[in-house]
């Protein structure tokens, strides 16, 4: 009777501790800073990745589309673009 008390109170004050560390976590930032790029005359995002990421070029347009809310692949000269 007595462990079972010592287990719940236990358990009560890590769900309590847990509660309180998700509520006030914040980001660490180990990504690094993020990036804005203006979109120059002729860019695509092909070239825009192609010159900011290494690896595959097709991962990278998907990124940059996913961080910028983009339908597609059309850019205008002037738009500011998140490279995440």
């Amino acid at each position: 009777m007595f462990a079972k008390s010592i287990i719940l109170k236990t358990l009560a004050l890590a769900a309590i501790a847990l509660l309180v560390w998700s509520v006030a976590a914040k980001p660490s930032g180990a990504h690094g800073p993020r990036v804005t790029y203006r979109v120059k005359a002729y860019d695509t995002l092909w070239t825009i990745a192609n010159a900011h990421y290494g690896g595959d070029v097709r991962n990278a347009i998907w990124q940059i589309q996913q961080a910028n809310h983009l339908n597609g692949t059309t850019i205008s000269p002037g738009e500011r673009l998140l490279l995440p």
